[in-house]
Protein backbone atom coordinates (compact mmCIF):
# COMPACT_ATOMS: atom_id res chain seq x y z
CA UNK A 1 0.00 0.00 0.00
CA UNK A 2 1.24 3.44 -0.39
CA UNK A 3 0.77 6.78 0.71
CA UNK A 4 -2.16 7.45 -1.67
CA UNK A 5 -4.12 4.18 -1.33
CA UNK A 6 -3.60 3.74 2.17
CA UNK A 7 -6.04 4.97 4.12
CA UNK A 8 -4.63 5.89 7.90
CA UNK A 9 -2.49 8.12 5.82
CA UNK A 10 -5.02 10.08 4.39
CA UNK A 11 -3.67 13.50 6.23
CA UNK A 12 -0.44 12.83 3.66
CA UNK A 13 -2.00 12.21 0.42
CA UNK A 14 -4.91 15.25 0.92
CA UNK A 15 -1.85 17.61 2.37
CA UNK A 16 0.10 16.31 -1.00
CA UNK A 17 -3.28 17.04 -3.07
CA UNK A 18 -3.84 20.31 -1.45
CA UNK A 19 0.38 21.62 -2.06
CA UNK A 20 0.23 20.67 -5.99
CA UNK A 21 -2.90 22.68 -5.87
CA UNK A 22 -1.39 25.18 -4.08
CA UNK A 23 1.64 24.98 -6.16
CA UNK A 24 -0.10 24.95 -9.27
CA UNK A 25 -2.11 27.73 -8.71
CA UNK A 26 0.94 29.56 -8.09
CA UNK A 27 2.35 28.58 -11.08
CA UNK A 28 -0.60 29.54 -13.17
CA UNK A 29 -0.36 33.69 -11.14
CA UNK A 30 3.67 33.33 -12.29
CA UNK A 31 2.89 33.06 -15.89
CA UNK A 32 -0.44 35.34 -15.75
CA UNK A 33 2.15 37.80 -14.29
CA UNK A 34 -0.10 38.17 -11.58
CA UNK A 35 2.12 37.16 -8.53
CA UNK A 36 2.23 40.75 -7.62
CA UNK A 37 -1.55 40.92 -6.88
CA UNK A 38 -1.32 40.16 -3.00
CA UNK A 39 -5.72 39.78 -2.76
CA UNK A 40 -5.56 36.73 -5.12
CA UNK A 41 -3.28 34.96 -2.05
CA UNK A 42 -7.50 34.45 -0.69
CA UNK A 43 -7.92 32.17 -2.89
CA UNK A 44 -5.19 29.99 -1.45
CA UNK A 45 -7.89 29.34 0.91
CA UNK A 46 -10.45 28.00 -1.36
CA UNK A 47 -7.87 25.13 -2.28
CA UNK A 48 -7.17 24.56 1.56
CA UNK A 49 -10.73 24.67 2.20
CA UNK A 50 -11.83 21.81 -0.28
CA UNK A 51 -9.02 19.60 0.23
CA UNK A 52 -9.25 19.50 4.22
CA UNK A 53 -13.35 19.14 3.58
CA UNK A 54 -12.53 16.46 1.29
CA UNK A 55 -10.02 14.92 3.68
CA UNK A 56 -12.38 14.50 6.45
CA UNK A 57 -15.15 13.13 4.38
CA UNK A 58 -12.81 10.51 3.07
CA UNK A 59 -11.65 9.76 6.44
CA UNK A 60 -15.24 9.68 7.79
CA UNK A 61 -16.32 7.21 4.69
CA UNK A 62 -13.05 4.98 5.13
CA UNK A 63 -14.22 4.31 8.72
CA UNK A 64 -17.75 3.11 8.58
CA UNK A 65 -19.19 7.04 8.68
CA UNK A 66 -17.75 8.10 11.81
CA UNK A 67 -15.52 10.74 12.75
CA UNK A 68 -14.62 11.22 16.66
CA UNK A 69 -14.16 15.13 16.98
CA UNK A 70 -10.88 14.95 18.06
CA UNK A 71 -9.28 12.38 15.80
CA UNK A 72 -10.97 14.97 12.72
CA UNK A 73 -9.27 17.86 14.31
CA UNK A 74 -5.77 16.08 13.71
CA UNK A 75 -6.64 14.67 10.68
CA UNK A 76 -7.34 18.40 9.22
CA UNK A 77 -4.50 20.24 11.01
CA UNK A 78 -2.13 17.25 10.19
CA UNK A 79 -3.27 17.57 6.01
CA UNK A 80 -3.13 21.37 6.70
CA UNK A 81 0.25 21.11 7.76
CA UNK A 82 1.34 18.82 5.46
CA UNK A 83 0.31 21.25 2.57
CA UNK A 84 1.89 23.69 4.12
CA UNK A 85 4.91 22.42 4.59
CA UNK A 86 5.42 21.39 1.22
CA UNK A 87 4.13 24.47 -0.30
CA UNK A 88 6.62 26.73 1.97
CA UNK A 89 9.55 24.13 1.03
CA UNK A 90 8.89 24.79 -2.65
CA UNK A 91 8.62 28.86 -2.53
CA UNK A 92 11.87 28.44 -0.74
CA UNK A 93 13.49 26.92 -3.49
CA UNK A 94 11.47 28.77 -6.05
CA UNK A 95 12.70 32.25 -4.45
CA UNK A 96 16.26 31.23 -3.58
CA UNK A 97 17.03 29.25 -7.37
CA UNK A 98 14.80 29.61 -9.76
CA UNK A 99 13.74 33.27 -9.72
CA UNK A 100 15.89 35.00 -7.60
CA UNK A 101 14.35 38.37 -8.50
CA UNK A 102 10.90 37.71 -6.91
CA UNK A 103 12.54 37.75 -3.84
CA UNK A 104 14.23 40.82 -4.61
CA UNK A 105 10.50 42.30 -5.60
CA UNK A 106 9.05 41.24 -2.28
CA UNK A 107 12.50 42.94 -0.11
CA UNK A 108 11.60 45.68 -2.07
CA UNK A 109 7.72 46.27 -1.95
CA UNK A 110 6.91 44.64 1.09
CA UNK A 111 6.35 46.95 4.16
CA UNK A 112 8.84 44.79 6.70
CA UNK A 113 10.81 43.95 3.17
CA UNK A 114 14.10 44.87 4.04
CA UNK A 115 14.31 42.05 7.37
CA UNK A 116 12.94 39.61 4.89
CA UNK A 117 15.17 36.74 3.37
CA UNK A 118 14.27 32.91 1.92
CA UNK A 119 14.33 30.99 5.29
CA UNK A 120 11.82 33.94 6.45
CA UNK A 121 9.00 33.86 4.24
CA UNK A 122 9.17 30.62 3.78
CA UNK A 123 8.53 30.21 7.58
CA UNK A 124 5.92 32.61 7.53
CA UNK A 125 4.10 30.98 4.51
CA UNK A 126 4.50 27.89 6.53
CA UNK A 127 3.05 29.27 9.73
CA UNK A 128 0.35 30.95 7.93
CA UNK A 129 -1.10 27.69 6.53
CA UNK A 130 -0.86 25.91 9.61
CA UNK A 131 -2.64 28.12 10.99
CA UNK A 132 -5.04 29.01 8.69
CA UNK A 133 -5.44 24.78 8.18
CA UNK A 134 -6.25 25.06 12.12
CA UNK A 135 -9.35 27.41 11.67
CA UNK A 136 -10.26 25.99 8.69
CA UNK A 137 -10.45 22.76 10.39
CA UNK A 138 -12.23 23.94 13.32
CA UNK A 139 -15.00 25.61 11.06
CA UNK A 140 -15.62 22.24 9.02
CA UNK A 141 -15.49 19.60 11.57
CA UNK A 142 -18.68 21.80 13.13
CA UNK A 143 -20.14 22.04 9.63
CA UNK A 144 -19.98 17.94 9.22
CA UNK A 145 -21.16 15.20 11.44
CA UNK A 146 -18.76 14.53 14.04
CA UNK A 147 -19.52 11.86 17.04
CA UNK A 148 -19.60 13.32 20.33
CA UNK A 149 -16.10 13.96 22.06
CA UNK A 150 -16.60 11.58 24.07
CA UNK A 151 -17.79 8.27 21.78
CA UNK A 152 -15.52 5.89 20.19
Amino acid sequence: MNVFSNPNQLHVNYGLKIAGGLIAYFVIMKFAGLLNVVELRLLNIVILVGGIYMALKKFQHTHGEHINYFRALITGVATGAIASLVFAAFLFIYVTFIDVPFMQFIIENEPMGRFLNPYIVSFIVALEGVFSGLLVTFVLINYINTDEPNEG
